[in-house]
């Protein structure tokens, strides 16, 4: 195993031969990664194939639990007929290929990346988003990644024909060997020679069914490791010397660091050094436990203007509310058809959503000779590069970025934060430094998902069809935060003028256009300054406007005393897709209607070129919610890998439960209530409901799945509730002392 790198991940495996994952291998020392080893060959950006055999694909994306190393490793291999056994992964390196302007246009709010002026697309295919989020990994590579490898496939087809003397079409690829007939030649045998060749400039995709990869359940690459422990992460990292930090940041709002005790940190034993900016103090040890005691004792002071609480955050959004709206998006006359009788209206609220993620934000960090070595578990390492680059007033080149794995981030990855202090820790220390927040830390200072209000007004007919519907949601102007964050430096004034409705911000209202078939409908975002930085959290604002919807729905279908799944289906001749996923849930569900005690509520929701449907049967018990099961049905287009799917969408019905139950926190003078997991109410074993989840087969082209399953779980929760009660939750969370 002495060729082994730290960053190729080798993976062998199949009968008899067990599962060896490279991340199981890695030493401890982290060399820089040299980009193709002696006895590897390049195809293109992203596949390099070795001597023996081996295949290696660059991947542009971040592995954080989602197993998307494991899919578009298997979009290669399956169009370049690999063996399985043989397929290794990396990330890839920072550079255009790996630039994901879909996830641009997801996580900012509706950048059109057709229009090569826009200073964001220019900066997106020039590397500076280099992305993962949005649920478009798959979306936006599986094309790339397949062209790359069937060029590869025709340069390793060409070399043997050239070898044998036969024609193109009698010749195949095949569990990582090129045949004809008889013969074989192993892909690596023909690696040096093709690699030579010159590109077809259009290469033409497989399109026959036999021994094909994709649609099945291959093994996952990064499970072995992370249960036998041997995975490393940002916090594994080690380096001679190393230093660790603690660190303490002060109450959410305009905080300014005022007093500390040096003198009582540097008397606990191991402290090394005392750190402090205007807005931060950090204690430097040699060790992590010292780090945190030291710091404890210098007893930081802060002063804080305008902190946030539960209070300014209420006045805020309904200052906003109440405040001309930017109209987003719009069908139709709806003022016209909102000037009549049988109007209904609703309010809904949304508290602040914590990540939580179960890796704590950490970086590790090395400076020396002007130059900054990063490693860190990030989900846009190009803009985590350009940051560390400019709180040291060094050139981007000067910095190297080595991506770790994250456990969860659920959003929080995109934040560059820790490693800009980790990066000015080094350089002050004169010492590699590792820095790592506590989960107090984590919590307080977390880039929450933003709070969020709507205002519902819908108009309904006597026949029960709803002609007219408007939704005025007040939320910070999270697209526009975000874009100012990952592209400093590339022209985000200008950025806004590639969003759409100047003046509000499409991210932040995401999912509440309705699915349905309403002639006359419009979204308008009331921005609210809220006082505090806001981030993307797992499934974005969907997460909130699919509640304020699908609960809103579920009520006019109850004033018109209609089934409350027939009373969506027959407003979807346009999406037959989303009516076939409420048929499928209420069939396989045994949907009794919703009528008052069945305990039963439904949701659906269209996102990101997917579908779903979720049936909750939930009540009150002990003055709490508490769901007993959720089913889903799904249609998420074609699938490459039908287990990761499954996956996917069990932890996003988790993962919705929880953001539905609790994964909130109350602010006091700035600081957040809950200090620990605990704290935030998440769903233990014991509360987990019983799941089911169907996949309706699909030929459509893949759709996101990642997130798919979070949106639609607190609405249907919430109808449950109310079919169970009587008691109609319009807050998240759900709590029924607080409706």
């Amino acid at each position: 195993m002495s060729g082994v790198t730290r960053r190729l991940l080798l993976v062998g495996g199949g009968a008899g031969l067990g599962l060896i994952v490279a991340w199981g291998l890695w030493p401890r020392q982290f060399p820089t990664p040299a980009p193709v080893r002696d006895d590897e060959h390049g195809f293109g950006a992203w596949i390099r194939i070795a001597e023996d055999g081996r295949l290696t694909v660059a991947i542009p994306v971040a592995e954080h639990g989602q197993g998307v190393f494991t899919v578009l490793a298997q979009v290669v291999a399956d169009e370049l007929g690999a063996d399985w056994r043989t397929v290794g992964v990396e990330p890839a390196a920072i550079g255009v290929a790996s630039a994901n302007p879909l996830a641009a246009t997801e996580l900012f709010g509706g950048i059109d990346a057709r229009v090569p002026v826009i200073p964001a697309v220019r900066a997106a295919r020039g590397a500076r988003l280099m992305l993962t989020g949005g649920a478009t990994s798959l979306r936006q590579f599986e094309l790339p990644l397949r062209e790359a490898a069937a060029a590869a496939r025709t340069m390793l087809v060409e070399t043997a024909v050239a070898r044998w003397g036969v024609s193109t079409a009698r010749c195949a690829t095949r569990d990582g060997f090129v045949v004809e007939g008889t013969r074989q030649l192993r892909f690596g045998e023909l690696a040096a020679d093709a690699a030579a060749r010159t590109p077809p400039k259009r290469p033409v995709l497989r399109s026959d069914e036999d021994n094909r990869l994709s649609g099945t359940s291959v093994t996952r690459l990064d499970t072995p490791a992370k249960l036998d422990g041997s995975a490393n992460f940002a916090g594994d990292v080690r380096l001679p010397g190393m230093l660790y930090a603690a660190i303490r940041q002060g109450p959410l709002g305009d905080t300014r660091l005022i007093a500390a005790d040096r003198a009582a940190a540097d008397a606990v034993p191991g402290a090394v050094k005392v750190v402090t900016t205007e807005r931060w103090i950090a204690v430097l040890a040699t060790d992590s436990f010292a780090a945190r005691r030291a710091l404890d004792a210098a007893r930081p002071r802060f002063e804080t203007r305008d902190p946030v609480s539960d209070e300014s955050l209420a006045a805020a959004l309904d200052a906003a509310l109440m405040a001309p709206g930017a109209r987003v998006a719009a069908v139709g006359d709806l003022d016209a058809a909102l000037s009549g009788r049988r109007l209904f209206r609703a309010h809904y609220a949304a508290a602040p959503g914590v990540h939580a993620s179960l890796e704590l934000p950490a970086a590790t960090a090395q400076f020396e000779d002007g130059r900054l070595r990063l490693w860190i578990g990030t989900l846009a390492p190009a803009a985590v590069r350009a940051a560390a680059a400019r709180v040291l007033g060094i050139g981007e080149d000067a910095v190297s970025v080595i991506p770790m794995q994250l456990g969860g981030s659920f959003g929080a990855g995109l934040d560059t934060l820790v490693a800009e202090q980790a990066a000015w820790l080094a350089k002050q220390a004169g010492r590699p430094v590792q820095l790592s927040w506590s989960r107090g830390e984590d919590i307080i200072r977390d880039r929450f998902r933003a709070p969020a209000r709507a205002a519902m007004t819908a108009r309904m007919e006597r026949d029960g069809r709803v002609t007219a519907w408007h939704a005025k949601v007040a939320a910070p102007a999270t697209g526009r935060e975000l874009a100012t964050r990952l592209m400093a430096g590339d022209g985000v004034a200008d950025l806004s003028l590639a969003l759409p409705a100047r003046g509000g911000d499409a991210a932040a209202v995401g999912g509440a256009e309705p699915p349905y078939g309403i002639a006359n409908w419009a979204v308008d975002h009331h921005v609210a300054a809220i006082g505090t930085p806001t981030g993307h959290l797992h499934g974005g604002a969907h997460g909130y406007t699919a509640f304020f919807a699908e609960s809103f729905i579920d009520e006019l279908a109850r004033r018109a005393e209609f089934d409350a799944s027939y009373f969506r289906i027959r407003m979807l001749g346009q999406q037959p897709r989303l009516a076939n996923c409420l048929n499928t849930v209420a069939s396989i569900g045994g949907w009794q209607g919703g009528i008052a005690g069945s305990g039963q509520g439904i949701a659906a929701h269209a996102f990101r070129g997917s579908y779903i449907a979720v049936l909750a049967e939930a009540g009150i018990e002990g003055g709490r919610v508490r769901c007993s099961r959720l089913v889903a049905a799904v249609d998420c287009g074609r699938i490459v890998h039908p287990d990761i799917v499954l996956q996917r969408l069990e932890g996003g019905l988790v993962f919705g439960l929880a953001q539905a139950l609790g994964c909130a926190t109350r602010y006091k003078a700035g600081v957040a209530a809950a200090r620990t997991l605990a704290d935030l109410r998440l769903p233990m074993i014991d509360d987990l409901p019983d799941i089911t989840v169907e996949l309706i087969r699909s030929e459509a082209e893949p759709g996101g799945v990642s997130d798919l399953s979070v949106p639609p779980v607190a609405p249907a929760i919430a109808n449950a509730v109310a079919a169970a009660s009587g008691l109609r939750l319009r807050r998240l969370p759900l709590d029924p002392a607080n409706p």
